[in-house]
Order: structure tokens, then C-alpha cells, then sequence
């Protein structure tokens, strides 16, 4: 069994407790869950550097990254920076995230937000909404097409966009004109194995009407340089800005040396 294995069995428990625990209909009584959201598409289209900067505590790669980080100071912090969009890690068991983080997030940001986690069931999108989110991260590795599907129209219902992530040539065949933003993870979740070369690799064979993104591996400003040659529009990294003593800092710094 790989990390992606592991993770997929933990995730299908943990939605078995969470529906017992909050029904559907509480969380559809959220203040937030019928909010007007924010594009994340089109926040990529129009803004200049094209980060989504994350907030993510530890991976099961690396551990712990800053295990005491806190999301009410690190979004704004991240919003301030210049970031176009933030990501939110929601998973417990391997990423140290919860839906408090989101919710902390929604309530100090006015840029889209993505929940990042390992949806599998129309509750866990249900949940996105109630907790503040504007996108919801879908992967099609975790996911058998018709139920990519039927992810991508229950976001659609909620007014939440779709960030559909592909690793290999053979995903893209999850491609269809409901997809929002698709990303290129450049980080194999099978063996958590990191190459940027992967986006590299993917550039030409995604149609060019896609709104596009890099993911995970994107350590400096010349290699987002070298991605937006090739038609990407925006950059998502965690980890190269949360294993500094400020996240929002590094991001500012990161910005800097495009100049």
C-alpha cells in the first residue's frame, strides 16, 4: 500500500465519523455556505505573480514543518505579501490541518481560498462551503472519472470552483470543460517523490484554453519564470515559504527576487 493508499483508506473513516457527528443539513446552515465566493480562476487570470501560497503544518514526507503555525496569523500575513489566492490544508491524520483553519482563513482573507484535502464524497464539498472556501482541490489519482464528475457539478451547485490535479499523461483524460483551474502536482503521491520536470513535461499537452497551475517543487523565482514561459498561470507552494520562521517574509522575499 502506498501514501496515497493509506491516506484514501484513513480519509473514508474519518467521513464515515464526520457525517454522524454534522449532518448535512447543519452545515448547510452555515453563514458561509451560500456566500458569493471569490474566483480563484479568475483571481489567476489578472494577478501578477500567480501564488497560491499554502498554509500546511507537516506532510507525511517531511513531518512536521511548523507544527505550532497558526492560520489567523499566517493568511493575512499571506494576503499582505501579495499572494493572489491561499491553499488550506484540511487533513488531520497526515497534513496536521482542520476545518478550524479554513474557517480562521475565511474570516481574515479577501482572496479565494482552496480547500486542499482528499475529497472523495459530495459531504467533504458540502463542508467546503460551510467552512469558507471558494475552490476545492479534486485529484484524479483518488478518483475513478465518473465520480470526478459528479464532484465537479455539486461544487459547480455551491458556487465553489474545481482545481483539478493531475501527476501523468493518462489524466489528462479527466479533462472536460467543468474544470476550473487543472494542476500539475510535480509530486508523485504514490511515492511522494518530488520533480518539476513534470510540468514541464505536461505544458504542451494541456489544451491552452485551461487556466493552468504548478504544484509542489517550486523553490525559487527563476523556475516560476521558466513555467510561465510555457503557459502556466499560477504557482502553488507550501512548504518552500512554512519552513521559514515567517511564511508571509519568505513569500514577500520569494516575490522580491523577481525584480
Amino acid at each position: 500500500m502506498n501514501v496515497l493508499d493509506k491516506i484514501l483508506e484513513n480519509k473514508r473513516d474519518e467521513i464515515k465519523r464526520r457525517k454522524s457527528l454534522v449532518p448535512s443539513f447543519l452545515l448547510q446552515n452555515s453563514p458561509n455556505y451560500s456566500r458569493k465566493k471569490y474566483s480563484l480562476k479568475d483571481s489567476l487570470k489578472v494577478s501578477s505573480c500567480g501564488i497560491i501560497a499554502e498554509f500546511k503544518r507537516k506532510s507525511p514526507s517531511r513531518g512536521f514543518i511548523q507544527e505550532k503555525a497558526s492560520a489567523d496569523v499566517v493568511i493575512p500575513s499571506y494576503v499582505r505579501a501579495g499572494a493572489a489566492a491561499c491553499s488550506v490544508l484540511t487533513d488531520t491524520s497526515f497534513f496536521g490541518g482542520s476545518c478550524d483553519d479554513l474557517m480562521m482563513a475565511r474570516e481574515c482573507a479577501d482572496i479565494p481560498l482552496l480547500r486542499k484535502d482528499f475529497i472523495i464524497d459530495s459531504y467533504q464539498v458540502e463542508e467546503a462551503a460551510a467552512w469558507g472556501a471558494d475552490a476545492i482541490l479534486l485529484i484524479a489519482a483518488a478518483l475513478e472519472y465518473g465520480c470526478c464528475r459528479e464532484l465537479v457539478a455539486c461544487a459547480h451547485e455551491l458556487g465553489l470552483e474545481v482545481l483539478l490535479e493531475v501527476h501523468g499523461s493518462t489524466e489528462l483524460d479527466y479533462l472536460f470543460s467543468g474544470i476550473d483551474v487543472v494542476g500539475v502536482n510535480n509530486r508523485d503521491l504514490g511515492s511522494f517523490v518530488t520533480d518539476v520536470n513534470i510540468s514541464f513535461e505536461l505544458a504542451r499537452e494541456i489544451p491552452e484554453d485551461f487556466v493552468k497551475i504548478s504544484e509542489s517543487g517550486i523553490t525559487s523565482m527563476q523556475v516560476v519564470k521558466e513555467l510561465r514561459k510555457v503557459g502556466y498561470n499560477g504557482f502553488l507552494i507550501g512548504e518552500r515559504f512554512m519552513k521559514e520562521a515567517d511564511p508571509a517574509v519568505a513569500l514577500g522575499e520569494f516575490l522580491r527576487d523577481e525584480n
